[in-house]
């Protein structure tokens, strides 16, 4: 929070709607400092907490040993080691905006040794799972991108281009990278890899996280670096006729539906194997996509023509779901915090995946045999031999039939922002790429071979 931010003094001294107003500033503040939509209400919901074990006193007024007990009884609670370390982080940034005394005499760090000490013998399994790296500060990386509810995908993209930074700087330890590695590195992504520069930009995102997370640098100096200078291609866009050729040559029934809802629906691939039981509202026509890139959600159209291989689907879903029960199974794989929300719940039919695998699997996280969604490559491998078996002459893949799905939308008339929050793009700007098929007046040239009759 700014200097000019009001102090919140606790509900005994200030009125309903100045609590909110200030909550809502403050939740401003928190989200342009990185933390995510998803996790803010839960930054809330932990000063609540505090609050309500000392009702009628201010917040300025507790005592730092009433923060340590606040602590002490949320780490007996058994969360996670993430959300532990995300009701630190609450407690720290609140502090700071409200100017609270006891914010100094708080010993942060020793409290994060006493988390990670506290994780034992899970988190000893975790690492040894993979699902938690073996180094120290890229594992404090890790916990802290889980505390802001980035997904697991962006915690092992971010992860990766660290460990590259790294090894391009011949840095065997990443506790001694700094920030004057960053600028060559970009530039190195630019001259020698000659990569994209929406590739440079997310290589950029990762490590002014990391210094972020794991250095409490507010400001980062990234230094003088080379810009991507490579051109965004303009996606490959099939007709009408090829899409039909390309899912008409998939014969499985599974593998069908999910390819097709990738057209059908402008599914990304990960959307639509991720896809729950309850994520489909029939008797409305719609797909609940929930968590998609960016954290973000949506409704999109549930195509009419695919509502008899979607029962289908839900009835090969359900027969599977018993027999998993009947197994002494049956427990959806859930993000661990779902998990322990949830409980029973898990074992419902809505949380099953619309997309199961064949097989189940050990959950690293509490070890239990669950049945997880259907591999992404299995989609991508398959759409890849109906390409080839269709014979195009075009380089396509699962992320094409998207692109067709939107192309395909504006051609028929559809308006642009309309076509922006179904496929769930944050700025037009990216769904105007779109447009470079439109056949509208102002857009289509006739070539001059045609002009003059040849």
């Amino acid at each position: 929070m700014t200097s000019s931010s009001p102090s919140y003094h606790g509900p005994a001294r200030t009125t309903s709607d100045a609590i909110e107003s200030w909550w809502s500033n403050y939740l401003n503040t928190l989200s342009r400092q990185g933390i995510h939509g998803k996790a803010l209400p839960w930054y809330r919901r932990r000063i609540e907490q505090l609050l309500r074990r000392h009702p009628g006193v201010a917040s300025t007024a507790l005592q730092t040993a009433d923060i340590d007990d606040f602590l002490t009884a949320i780490g007996g609670q058994g969360l996670p080691t993430w959300q532990r370390e995300q009701t630190l982080d609450a407690l720290q940034r609140f502090g700071a905006a409200s100017q609270a005394p006891w914010r100094a005499g708080m010993d942060w760090a020793a409290w994060r040794r006493r988390l990670l000490d506290a994780a034992g013998a899970t988190e000893r399994a975790a690492i040894e799972q993979g699902v938690l790296p073996e180094e120290p500060i890229l594992r404090r990386f890790a916990v802290n991108l889980r505390t802001r509810q980035r997904s697991l995908r962006t915690e092992g993209t971010y992860l990766d281009w660290v460990r590259r930074c790294c090894r391009f700087h011949h840095v065997v330890n990443p506790e001694e990278l700094s920030e004057a590695h960053i600028g060559p590195f970009l530039s190195h992504l630019a001259a020698e890899r000659l990569v994209a520069a929406s590739t440079q930009r997310q290589a950029l995102n990762a490590l002014v996280a990391f210094f972020r997370e794991t250095r409490g640098l507010v400001e980062i100096d990234v230094g003088p670096y080379r810009p991507s200078n490579q051109p965004r291609q303009v996606p490959t866009v099939l007709s009408p006729a090829e899409v039909r050729a390309v899912l008409g040559g998939i014969a499985d029934p599974v593998l069908h539906l999910a390819a097709t809802l990738l057209y059908g629906a402008g599914l990304r691939l990960m959307e639509a194997v991720r896809l729950r039981v309850k994520d489909l509202d029939l008797e409305h026509h719609l797909i609940l996509v929930l968590d998609g890139k960016g954290g973000s959600s949506r409704r999109v159209p549930l195509p009419d023509t695919l509502r008899t291989a979607i029962t289908a689907q839900l009835d090969r879903v359900a027969a599977q779901h018993a027999a998993d029960l009947s197994a002494g199974c049956g427990r959806a794989s859930l993000p661990p915090g779902l998990a322990t929300k949830y409980g029973e719940a898990a074992k419902d039919l809505a949380w099953q995946y619309l997309f199961p695998s064949k097989h189940l699997a050990i959950d690293p996280w509490d070890k239990q045999l669950k049945r997880h969604h259907l591999d992404q490559s299995h989609v991508q491998k398959t759409v890849r031999r109906a390409v080839l078996a269709a014979r195009l002459t075009k380089r396509a893949s699962c992320h094409t039939l998207r692109h067709s799905f939107a192309t395909h939308l504006l051609e028929h008339g559809y308006d642009i922002r309309s076509v922006q929050e179904l496929l769930g793009h944050k700025d037009v700007q990216t769904t105007m790429i779109y447009t470079h098929v439109l056949n509208r007046p102002g857009l289509a040239v006739r070539s001059p071979a045609d002009l003059i009759g040849l």
